[in-house]
């Protein structure tokens, strides 16, 4: 699919006790290689958005982008760079999708839903949602609203995702919560641990 994967890895993991969560070990593979190896048949290409030293995410062979934006401005920072890139790499590709790379459950089918979604309601923007909540970090992003989503960071300082995204028309594709929360995310310590467990018990790879 001509669809561009982004992993968001740019948060400074403080709940984690600060470093990189995306390569913290789950079963003696890291959170990062999880969700790569579930987002890769997704997409079209993948590259990682992530400040500071590029050269620690040297081993997964992706394109490493940090934010345009300074002092670690949130998500929209690191959805704004994978724009960017997109624009320049890949000009012709229409959508942006991103991914937290904290979730080691990451539906296999969720680009191609979130795009469905686009579709059918003829919206602007897809974000997902499980048992209730939304996960807007989990979008479908047009590079059409590059320069619109700039300005929204840049002069105005917006930083929540919802804040941006309510100006457009939004569609949210609900995912079942059953047997694991796809979007189950591994912000603390306890949380890789609860991971271990549901892996155990589902029997997910």
């Amino acid at each position: 699919m001509n669809v561009l994967g982004l992993l968001l890895a740019g948060g400074q993991s403080r709940r984690m006790g600060g470093g990189d969560k995306a390569l913290r070990l789950l079963g003696g593979v890291s959170l990062l290689d999880r969700v790569i190896a579930r987002f890769r048949p997704q997409v079209g290409a993948m590259i990682i958005n992530a400040n500071g030293d590029p050269t620690r995410f040297a081993g997964f062979g992706l394109p490493v982008v940090a934010d345009s934006v300074p002092d670690f401005a949130g998500p929209l920072a690191g959805v704004l760079a994978g724009l960017d890139w997109a624009a320049a790499h890949r000009p012709v590709w229409e959508f942006v999708a991103s991914v937290a790379t904290d979730a080691p459950f990451l539906p296999h089918d969720l680009v191609a839903r979130l795009v469905q979604g686009v579709r059918e309601a003829g919206a602007d923007l897809a974000c997902a949602a499980s048992g209730g909540r939304e996960h807007p970090v989990f979008g479908l992003w047009p590079t059409r609203l590059r320069e619109d989503l700039r300005h929204a960071v840049v002069v105005e300082g917006i930083r929540k995702v919802d804040a941006w995204t309510r100006r457009h028309k939004l569609v949210t594709v609900s995912f079942a919560d059953r047997p694991v929360d796809p979007f189950f995310n591994a912000n603390r310590p306890e949380d890789l641990t609860a991971a271990a467990a549901l892996i155990a018990a589902a029997g997910i790879s």
